[in-house]
């Protein structure tokens, strides 16, 4: 009967509820900081090799009801010029879709089948990890504190595992690693909202679009309503802060320092930015167009974290951005924390004793999650866009001439195998199924 502690109620710790349930285990609690866990953030892909986890699982028809397929994604040049076009998910040959969904949608679902299957009270609100010890034998000692209204108390617990799944500020991680600091930050600012689009002027792709300096992401996330003939969509644009800022440099400053790292939640008015991206137009879809439909904006430093020597302190470990933190590229945050659960679960579920498991979890999951982070770091797929604006920055006519089919072609599928989301591994199934 172990019981299993995992600090932290997003994506990551919701997903390895499941999972571990889906191994045979039921003594399961879930500790979320936040009083009420409300749908924050914007959208997200979903990678096929995520998609299958989730599918086994048993969550991808009602994941699939609220969410849109992604068939196509492009890449363009500031110039409005065409760099790549690649198909996806099904269309590309997999057999599971990548799918564009908003994050709230996505808790929603995970959040709905925890209480389903493992009771009303495995996930308990208002509930913050603020210490943590790891013994090097025996169970980890986990100081909480708990609010209830203007109740506020605090106390020690014992699992028999801790699973660290709160996020690039984790706690958990910080105690077992109290001299890293706060997330390292690039330089480049991040806004990201939704906007409820007229179906008419928004495209049926995904697109990622920029020079060597700013980028946009956009794609929509639901089918075509029919009452309103509109579409929901998500966006996602970047720059360097001194160029976003100019004069008013001072007036937000604090927003790349301290506690504003790792907070997607922090509200801007979309004037703070819109202005940077007047005339930017890909076959047909406006982003300015798009940002004046805006339901809201926030702000959000580039950060990540350091590769860790090792996430797992005996019967203490980490998973999704409390383990591997990387820069929004790719679409491999939410994409790697499904699979870091499903792999946690397996590992538990092969090796009786849960430090070794734990070790075994770690040795699958960390060399290819710190190569992935420095391939984020490098900007992934998107360096097709930067490799055109540097040899050709005032556009160009053919991309053939500028970067080569071959060359755009190996770019993207050095980036699938790092991540193991290239067709053939995908379709080979899950490397995490329980034995028979």
């Amino acid at each position: 009967m172990t019981h299993f502690m995992i600090a932290g109620g997003g994506i990551a710790g919701l997903t390895a509820a499941l999972a571990l349930h889906r191994v045979g285990y039921d003594r399961i609690t879930v500790v979320e900081s936040a009083r009420e866990i409300l749908p924050v953030g914007a959208g997200l892909n979903i990678m096929p090799n995520a998609v299958r986890e989730l599918d086994e699982l048993g969550l991808l028809p009602e994941l699939e009801r609220r969410s849109l397929p992604t068939r196509e994604l492009r890449y363009y040049h500031r110039s409005g010029g065409l760099v790549s076009r690649e198909p996806r998910g099904r269309a590309a040959g997999y057999r599971w879709p990548q799918l564009s969904i908003a994050r709230g949608e996505l808790q929603a679902v995970l959040g709905a089948a925890v209480r389903e299957r493992l009771g009303a009270g495995a996930v308990v609100a208002g509930v913050r990890v603020t210490a943590v010890e790891q013994p090097e034998c025996g169970r980890p000692r986990v100081r909480i504190e708990h609010r209830d209204g203007t109740r506020h108390g605090s106390a020690s617990l014992e699992p028999d595992v801790l699973i660290g799944a709160d996020g690039i500020r984790s706690t958990v991680r910080g105690c077992l690693n109290p001299e890293e600091g706060e997330p390292p930050w690039n330089g480049v600012l991040v806004w990201r909202g939704t906007s409820r689009m007229p179906a008419a002027r928004m495209g049926t792709f995904m697109f990622i679009a920029g020079d060597d300096t700013r980028k946009a992401v956009v794609y929509p996330m639901t089918e075509v309503d029919p009452a309103t003939d509109t579409v929901l969509v998500n966006w996602a644009l970047a720059m360097p802060a001194a160029l976003a800022d100019g004069a008013d440099a001072p007036a937000h400053q604090g927003a790349h320092h301290g506690a504003f790292r790792g907070d997607w939640n922090r509200p801007v008015p979309v004037d703070r930015f819109r202005h940077h991206y007047l005339g930017w137009e890909f076959d047909g879809v406006s982003v300015d167009d798009v940002l004046r439909h805006a339901t809201g904006a926030y702000e959000y430093p580039m950060v990540d974290r350091e590769p860790l020597p090792r996430w797992s302190h005996g019967r203490t470990t980490l998973i999704g951005d409390a383990a591997h933190a990387m820069y929004p590229i790719g679409s491999n945050g939410a994409t790697q924390s499904v699979i870091d659960a499903r792999a946690l679960a397996h590992a538990l579920s092969e090796h009786p004793d849960p430090v070794d498991a734990l070790t075994a979890y770690d040795a699958d999951r960390r060399p290819a999650m710190t190569a992935l982070q420095r391939a984020n770091r490098e900007l992934g797929p998107e360096v097709v866009i930067n490799l055109a604006h540097e040899r050709a920055p005032g556009g160009f006519a053919d991309i053939d001439e500028v970067v080569p089919a071959a060359e755009r072609a190996e770019i993207a599928a050095k980036y699938a195998r790092a991540g193991a989301f290239d067709p053939v591994t995908v379709n080979q199934g899950s490397p995490y199924a329980p034995s028979p």
